[in-house]
């Protein structure tokens, strides 16, 4: 049994619901969708929360860059979903549980942060973790359920690489290219990460 890391929709928003990549410096709610989060959160069976919309299971989302590239992520065959097989991510992400709790309050949200960096990347540089927006899209029934912290993780030097490289490959990409992708082939690209390269130079500020 999984428990992941939620809120509640109504304790999330107020009126209107944002749609898309939405930059911290460009909008003054992402601040207060982050501290109601940190305010209101808590954990619920990944079971439940992925039918029930009114409640967001809340993911970080983080870009790692090195002067200004920022690194594309390329799921290969040999993973699990064969929905997944060939997609295009700019983001590693994945759900808040119970192990990333700590005494803090509120740090759950960057303990479960580096801990999916750690599950997935090996970074062999210093970097600098810089909230940077939020993400959201109620387009279809796995958006309606999730809510994205998008992150930077800013590395001293280059020297990032992907841990499982059996399911994963990656390497660094400029703004031009990730632009030209989601032009060009837009269907590769996960949502969240198509949704942030359109709006790719508020998200590196």
């Amino acid at each position: 049994m999984e428990f992941v890391y939620v809120t509640k929709r109504y304790d999330l928003f107020d009126l209107s619901f944002p749609h898309g990549f939405v930059a911290a410096r460009e909008d003054d709610r992402v601040a207060g969708w982050t501290q109601r989060i940190r305010d209101k959160g808590f954990f619920l069976e990944r079971r439940q929360a992925e039918v029930d919309s009114s409640f967001k299971q809340v993911i970080p989302y983080t870009l790692v860059v090195h002067e200004g590239e920022v690194l594309l992520l390329r799921r290969k065959e040999a993973g699990g979903e064969a929905r997944l097989h060939g997609k295009l991510s700019i983001g590693v992400g994945g759900h808040i549980n119970p192990v990333d709790e700590v005494t803090e309050p509120g740090a759950v949200l960057e303990a479960g942060c580096r801990r999916e960096l750690d599950e997935e990347l090996v970074l062999e540089t210093p970097y600098t973790l810089e909230p940077v927006g939020v993400i959201n899209d109620e387009s279809g029934d796995v958006g309606s359920v999730h809510f994205g912290l998008v992150q930077i993780a800013r590395c001293e030097t280059p020297d990032v690489s992907v841990r499982e490289t059996d399911v994963l490959e990656g390497s660094f990409a400029s703004v031009a290219t990730l632009k030209e992708l989601a032009a060009r082939e837009r269907g590769r690209l996960e949502t969240w990460s198509a949704l942030i390269i359109d709006q790719i130079e508020a998200a590196l500020g």
